[in-house]
């Protein structure tokens, strides 16, 4: 039996590369969806980069303590997100980290679904969405490959941040490797997300939000989640949680696991029930 044809498509956004993947489509229509795909990751990016001067996240920075802005859908669903995994995470993923190193507290601010804004509440809100937006753009675009019929994908931003649709014909699932592609741990993805953060690249980038300091607990982590955007956070997360704080984190969060790499050993948190490390 031959292999089902899986077309693939690349695009630039968000600072990084992102890809396609299709199966058991014709090509020319792969090649339209996945055009849809790419075009809604740059509309986002154009709201939620904070090296655009126009965009909903830089005008967030400029609210003085008190006011108040209306955000568009996609904004207000991504800022709705980073909360809840602030929360699960017990304050070990924020997208105010970095504020820290120019304000002596963190600034506080609150979301109002009533009339779809944001309130600063204290500070200046200097967010930095990083992987958690190149997270809810893969997330999003999911939405459009299933919009447009076409289940069977693989989507990936930068090579750490994977999400999966329904496998390829006649298998188990995506396969994905943890890192490099000689890793002792594979998956076979399906509807989930697998997301990575470490220091050999970027070195020590990743801060603690709850010291403003450079995370210096785990040298690689990586997260399997329901969606790209909580697998992104909470793969961030782990760079600087304690060992103990895992097994709770992860069990409150549906779907999810984390795989720690320190040197030559891994360390496992989390039950896997349909796909997971071969």
């Amino acid at each position: 039996m031959s292999e089902p044809a899986i077309h693939i498509f690349s695009h630039h956004a968000m600072a990084t590369e992102f890809q396609v993947r299709i199966a058991g489509e014709e090509n020319a229509y792969a090649a339209q969806t996945a055009q849809a795909a790419f075009a809604l990751a740059d509309k986002l990016e154009s709201s939620l980069s904070r090296f655009r001067a126009d965009s909903e996240i830089s005008r967030i920075t400029q609210l003085a303590p008190g006011k108040t802005l209306r955000l568009s859908e996609p904004v207000f669903a991504c800022l709705e997100i980073a909360k809840k995994m602030e929360m699960a995470t017990r304050g070990a993923f924020s997208i105010s980290a970095a504020a820290l190193q120019s304000q002596s507290a963190m600034p506080q601010w609150t979301l109002l679904p009533e009339i779809f804004s944001i309130r600063c509440d204290s500070g200046k809100l200097e967010f930095d969405l990083g992987a958690i937006g190149k997270g809810f753009a893969l997330d999003r675009m999911a939405e459009v490959l299933r919009e447009w019929s076409c289940g069977s994908f693989l989507l990936v931003a930068g090579g750490s941040s994977i999400l999966a649709g329904e496998p390829p014909p006649e298998t188990s699932g995506w396969p994905c490797g943890l890192g490099d592609d000689d890793s002792p741990v594979r998956c076979h993805l399906k509807n989930a997300s697998l997301s990575g953060s470490g220091l050999a690249v970027k070195g020590r980038h990743v801060l603690d939000p709850r010291t403003g300091k450079p995370a210096h607990r785990q040298n690689r982590a990586w997260a399997m989640a329901q969606t790209a955007a909580e697998s992104d956070a909470l793969s961030t997360a782990c760079m600087v949680l304690d060992e103990a704080d895992m097994p709770g984190i992860v069990f409150n969060l549906t779907g999810s696991f984390v795989w720690l790499v320190d040197g030559h050993e891994w360390k496992q948190f989390g039950t896997v029930k349909s796909i997971g490390p071969t």
